[in-house]
């Protein structure tokens, strides 16, 4: 999915290696200044540590650390937007999802509808009135997610070897990550069985949409029919058509818009 984004694949490798150290240097002595300023019993008893830490040391200036707290959600927000509608693109072209999730924009090479989907998501979960709550499920989602990736990587490892790999590391990374993620995850069905049950069940929610949606093949005529009429009002709607070119050329290099179509013609469907 990255390497779909990424014009140049020789530049992910060296961002993989410029800001995982970087990030990791920069929380890390954040941590030791919050240790340093501040009690544990001032850690403990504060809602909102930064902002604490600002107070204590900043004086009149406190203010800027809150901003600086929402200014850093822009990057998780710009992340998440990148990510998780490339997720549901790449989903779609497999078949996995709906093909409408598959298209871009005829200008813009943007994947509409995919962004539409994950903002309505959003939207969704933000409902939630307890926001520690919707924290740990999503958090936990997210971290059972990245463990079964992970696990992915190495079946793909073992039964598809000869793969071409723009990036292959070393097996010892994937197997360290999955034995400390394996760790924290029965840690976390102890600690907080009814938070990682909800989790659970929430991920498990999928398993009849996929036998619905992609295994079940003998589909009646009815239910096409609905697809192809949502599809192409979604085509009208969001102004988006199938990538044009090859799998690999549409894999490894930027996007080509298509041609517009003529008035009064609908887009093009595969």
């Amino acid at each position: 999915m990255l390497m779909h984004s990424t014009p140049v694949p020789r530049n992910l490798p060296r961002a993989i290696f410029i800001s995982i150290p970087l990030v990791t240097f920069v929380y890390t002595f954040t941590n030791v200044a919050y240790f340093t300023a501040m009690s544990p019993q001032e850690l403990l008893a504060s809602n909102a540590v930064a902002v604490t830490f600002g107070e204590k040391l900043l004086g009149y200036f406190s203010w800027v650390m809150p901003v600086s707290v929402a200014l850093s959600t822009f990057g998780g927000i710009n992340g998440y937007l990148f990510t998780s509608s490339r997720l549901c693109f790449s989903g779609a072209r497999e078949g996995h999802l709906p093909s409408l999730l598959a298209m871009i924009h005829v200008r813009h090479c943007t994947p509409i509808p995919a962004l539409l989907v994950c903002c309505g998501a959003t939207a969704v979960i933000m409902l939630v009135g307890d926001t520690y709550t919707l924290i740990n499920y999503v958090s936990f989602i997210n971290y059972l997610c990245y463990g079964v990736t992970i696990l992915g990587l190495l079946v793909l490892r073992w039964r598809r070897p000869a793969l071409h790999r723009p990036i292959k590391v070393n097996l010892l990374v994937p197997v360290t990550y999955l034995v400390f993620w394996a760790f924290l995850l029965v840690f976390s069905f102890i600690s907080e069985p009814m938070v990682c049950g909800v989790g659970m069940v929430i991920v498990l929610t999928g398993v009849p949409i996929f036998f619905l949606g992609v295994f079940w093949r003998s589909k009646p005529k009815c239910v096409h029919r609905l697809t192809e009429s949502v599809t192409r009002w979604g085509q009208e709607l969001c102004f988006v058509v199938y990538p044009q070119g090859s799998p690999e050329e549409e894999e490894n290099g930027p996007c080509q818009p298509s041609a517009l179509p003529a008035p009064g013609k609908p887009l093009k469907t595969q």
